[in-house]
């Protein structure tokens, strides 16, 4: 899917690698994201909400 939307390569990899590290992590982003779309925000909006929130965890992950 990524690689349709043209993200390079080596994105992809950290990306991946990132989530192999603490998946419990991004399944948490991911379930706090779908909670904000259900009460009407943006999911672009929502994701960068949560992403900001989880900033200090996300960086270690890199």
């Amino acid at each position: 899917m990524l690689k349709a939307k043209g993200v390079p390569e080596g994105q992809i990899d950290m990306f991946v690698g990132m989530m192999e590290k603490n998946p419990k992590l991004f399944q948490k982003l991911a379930l706090e994201a779908r909670e904000k779309v259900k009460s009407g925000m943006d999911q672009t909006k929502a994701s960068m909400e949560v992403m900001k929130k989880y900033e200090e965890e996300l960086k270690k992950l890199v």
